[in-house]
């Protein structure tokens, strides 16, 4: 949907798991590439998409408790707290739009589902209570488009940015492409490579293993469209304006 435009992942905190958070972010950036994060209590957005309200435009939000899954939900205005802190996050389906621009294939979209998203044991940089391993996304490739694909996702990485790992599935961990974690299971051709990228599902791994009483999220495949075009991703001046 809208694919010139950038889509954002979620995390809402407590005030009091604030600081943790933003520290874990900055420590794994390329994992949690923070695109705006707002005072205290707020719920509207001031630059990604003015105006937007946090508790009720996220199309399906996730809370947890104690780092337990309560429910899933269209909006979160019933349980908003004034010590809140929004924490939007860059998604990789932001850099699709150029992969299509530059001819690569993108298969989730061909398929018509949600791009697979897989646990890793690759460890992020602790910090606070935040803690654990990152998600990563999958989209094979053809061998012959696999620089490319790194060429163009690299130029973008306020949404993730290159791939962290291409090929073996079992060199990060990941056992059974066909049954991912998140997301849904795609074809990969006779002549493909899978290509790994960091994935914003990352907060809610680590938000599972680090159990604050309670977060909300982004459903896997339900994020923000922000009024940020993907191609201004490239350059740090947006946030500027």
């Amino acid at each position: 949907m809208c694919i010139e435009y950038a889509q954002a992942n979620l995390v809402v905190l407590p005030e009091k798991y604030a600081y943790d958070f933003l520290l874990f972010a900055m420590r794994n950036p390329t994992a949690c590439p923070l695109l705006e994060v707002t005072d205290t209590g707020n719920r509207k957005l001031e630059t990604i998409a003015k105006g937007a309200d946090i508790a009720t435009e996220i199309p399906k939000y996730r809370v947890y408790r104690e780092g337990k899954l309560e429910r899933e939900c269209n909006d979160v205005a019933d349980i908003w707290c004034d010590d809140f802190v929004s924490f939007l996050i860059g998604c990789s389906f932001s850099f699709e739009g150029e992969m299509l621009r530059c001819d690569l294939p993108v298969r989730q979209i061909e398929m018509g589902c949600n791009v697979p998203m897989y646990n890793t044991n690759i460890p992020c940089r602790e910090a606070g209570i935040f803690h654990g391993n990152m998600v990563v996304s999958m989209r094979p490739m053809p061998v012959d488009k696999v620089i490319k694909a790194v060429q163009v996702t690299a130029e973008m990485p306020r949404v993730h940015g290159a791939p962290i790992h291409i090929g073996d599935p079992g060199a990060i961990g990941i056992r059974d492409l066909d049954h991912p974690d998140y997301g849904d299971p795609v074809e990969v051709r006779e002549g493909e490579v899978p290509m790994f990228w960091p994935c914003g599902v990352t907060p809610q791994a680590a938000v599972m293993a680090s159990r604050p009483d309670l977060c909300i999220t982004h459903s896997p495949g339900h994020m923000l469209i922000t009024d940020v075009k993907n191609v201004n991703l490239k350059y740090q001046e947006v946030w500027q304006k």
